[in-house]
């Protein structure tokens, strides 16, 4: 029971590639409606991202997707922002309702997007960012895994 609460308790974790103007302005979409504060964030190619990668058993160089880090567990692609709309405030969380869809269609949409996102969107200039108040949802490469995952699990 004690290890159902700690993961109830830990953060959710949103790996996004850091060189990416839409996944800039998808993360500023995300934090700014997360009146919960559940969302913690890093990008892939970051120390920390990396170590979050490799502890939930994913190669942290062959992934260019949106990564999120539940529970214990990893999603990818569609799933990955799946789960971020279903933990925002507002009507955002109905588009959950499409996980019904099998995952190869969902994921097919996904990949389209991910292909053409830096010629429609272009690279990300300067990292973002955050607001002084949304500083403590940004991971610092020195902050212990133990705070961000339950290390025990794995």
């Amino acid at each position: 029971m004690a290890a159902h609460a700690d993961k109830e308790q830990m953060p959710i974790i949103m790996l996004v590639d850091g060189d990416c103007a839409l996944c800039h302005g998808m993360t500023k979409f995300a934090v700014s409606r997360d009146k919960h504060q559940r969302f913690r964030i890093a990008a892939l190619q970051s120390e920390i991202g990396s170590k979050l990668l490799m502890q939930a058993g994913l190669e942290p160089h062959k992934l260019d997707s949106l990564v999120v880090l539940e529970r214990g567990r990893a999603y990818v692609k569609s799933s990955a922002a799946l789960r971020v709309f279903r933990r925002l405030g507002g009507m955002w969380p109905l588009l959950y309702a499409t996980i019904v869809l099998p995952g190869p269609i969902r994921d097919y949409g996904y990949t389209w997007i991910a292909r053409i996102r830096y010629r429609m969107f272009g690279h990300a200039d300067i990292c973002m960012l955050p607001s002084t108040a949304g500083r403590q949802r940004f991971i610092d490469d020195s902050e212990p895994l133990s705070n961000l995952i339950d290390v025990r699990s794995k």
